[in-house]
């Protein structure tokens, strides 16, 4: 089981949960977070650290948020633009950084604020 990061955090990146982030599994694109799947440990941390209230354990994902599970795998799975690979299992989102790039349902969102390209 995971963690997901939903809609509420588009153009509203705090990183507060990745401060409390045991093992540096959440990721950062453009202009969303990114919780590794294969990286999470389960264990809670970055829920009451978020406050967006955009992180749910998959188990207890609303139904109208479900496409967020299959977009955030899709994050590590596919090739995103710009880039040369997937991304994968990195195992350390700060030896990585800032990647920059988003998935296309998040760059499908209309951006929220002004530094949206």
């Amino acid at each position: 089981m995971t963690h997901v990061i939903t809609e509420a955090c588009i153009d509203c990146i705090h990183r507060s949960c990745v401060k409390e982030c045991p093992v540096d599994c959440i990721y950062e694109g453009a202009r969303a977070l990114y919780i590794q799947p294969d990286e999470c440990i389960d264990c809670s941390a970055c829920v009451p650290a978020c406050p967006e209230d955009a992180i749910y354990h998959e188990e207890d994902l609303p139904e109208l948020l479900h496409r967020h599970l299959e977009d955030n795998k899709n994050f590590f799975a596919q090739t995103l633009s710009g880039k040369s690979a997937p991304l994968q299992s990195p195992g350390s989102a700060k030896r990585i950084g800032r990647l920059g790039v988003d998935t296309p349902l998040v760059t499908s969102y209309p951006c929220r604020q002004a530094t949206c390209t």
